[in-house]
């Protein structure tokens, strides 16, 4: 039994995943929350506290700290006893804050794979290049690590596990499908940190097809989806994280990530990539400045977490999986329908932030009470996926299953 809680990272997400920890303190003890802007951890805390989001009362705590110092992150975990981190800040700290917890021997959860600042769209499987490398120091600390745990990846990787075990013999595709649906009412902005997102968007997209790796570029594949409840609407094929365990775990399945754009998100990046402006290279300015352009460009575009208050719509996220059963062809739509203006009214948090911010949350708890806490490091598919989603269930992201049966909740299938 694991408790005490460290998030780390003071954005978007680690608003929801403060403000779900402090509904569900009971379970998870002592609650810390640490960045490099304790200034903005003091802000969630507060916002925590004028919802009066904590079930019962106890410790909530801001911390000052530099993630990419593995000793600086230890430090904290040692002063306040966390047992489990819940790692929501950028994809660039993943294998320090790693690093300190295979070390105090604290569980780990991240929501995204590791990122060198220098590179871009690395060799797959991408999980290879990083985490994966540290398996085995887990399984010798006996350090729980839970990889990916937000919703794509995270939810994604589970609804797969789910669709296949409940529903299928053999898998032969995996198309995962998000679906942003909403209207910040901004000219343009990205619904998370703009570096990232952009970095996601710019390298090459690669898929697992026919047994192999595959790669297109941006905007070059694109279909109509029909889905509930936001209905038909335009994704492309976008490299994503959850395609490279999937891929890896599921070989004989071909694996796919599409996400919804419009015209005007794609007439915008378009325009800003030909010009150069989200290039991570440093470029020197005329007056001898050396500037990042894809970090001018971040700071120029409004900060996600502010997109929360107007934001409106729903967003549909799922998993299109295929394959037989009993030598017949079968199909099955797991997802989910998160709406923007409900997530702002209980967490401050636009409802992309919460789909994000809600999981890791749940995994957390599930790690407390022993059921996810096995002393290795796991992609969320490799975890039974019925507690996930019974918890879920509860605390604010119900799961539905589409097939030729109908449409319905989870455990009705």
């Amino acid at each position: 039994m694991k408790r005490n809680v460290l998030i780390i990272g003071a954005g978007g997400v680690a608003q929801v995943v403060a403000h779900k920890c402090a509904q569900n303190n009971d379970v998870l003890g002592d609650l810390h929350i640490a960045s490099r802007t304790v200034s903005k951890c003091h802000a969630i805390i507060q916002s925590v506290h004028d919802k009066q989001a904590m079930k019962q009362d106890g410790v909530f705590e801001a911390h000052a700290v530099d993630a990419m110092d593995s000793d600086a992150v230890a430090a904290v975990l040692d002063k306040t006893g966390a047992q489990i981190v819940i790692n929501v800040g950028s994809a660039f700290v993943n294998m320090t804050v790693l690093e300190a917890c295979i070390r105090t021997g604290a569980a780990y959860i991240d929501t995204a794979i590791h990122e060198d600042p220098a590179k871009i769209c690395e060799t797959p499987p991408w999980y290879a290049n990083y985490e994966w490398k540290r398996r085995e120091d887990c399984a010798k600390a006996g350090v729980t690590a839970l990889l990916g745990a937000g919703f794509d990846p995270g939810m994604v990787n589970a609804f797969a596990r789910f669709a296949i075990d409940e529903f299928m013999d053999e898998v032969t595709s995996i198309d995962i499908v998000d679906i942003n649906a909403g209207d910040h009412g901004k000219y343009f902005s990205t619904n998370f940190d703009p570096e990232i997102n952009f970095r996601e968007f710019t390298g090459t997209v690669y898929s697992w097809q026919d047994g192999a790796w595959q790669s297109n570029k941006m905007f070059e594949v694109g279909r109509d989806w029909e889905l509930p409840v936001v209905g038909t609407q335009r994704a492309y094929m976008s490299g994503h994280d959850e395609v490279h365990s999937l891929a890896v775990n599921y070989p004989q399945a071909d694996v796919r990530f599409w996400m919804g754009f419009g015209d005007h998100y794609i007439n915008v990046f378009t325009v800003l990539q030909n010009l150069g402006l989200l290039s991570e290279q440093p470029v020197t300015t005329a007056e001898g400045l050396e500037v990042v352009p894809l970090k001018v460009v971040k700071a120029v575009l409004p900060d996600p977490s502010t997109l929360a208050p107007n934001y409106t719509g729903k967003t549909c996220i799922g998993d299109l999986v295929k394959g037989t059963r009993d030598g017949e062809e079968v199909e099955v739509f797991v997802y989910n329908v998160s709406d923007h203006e409900k997530a702002y009214a209980e967490v401050g948090s636009q409802g992309i932030s919460y789909t994000a911010g809600v999981p890791p949350v749940a995994m957390a708890m599930l790690v407390a009470d022993g059921t996810y806490d096995h002393g290795a490091m796991m992609n969320v598919e490799e975890l039974a996926p019925k507690p996930l989603f019974a918890l879920l269930d509860r605390i604010g992201l119900p799961t539905r299953v589409k097939d030729a049966k109908g449409d319905r909740e989870w455990h009705r299938a």
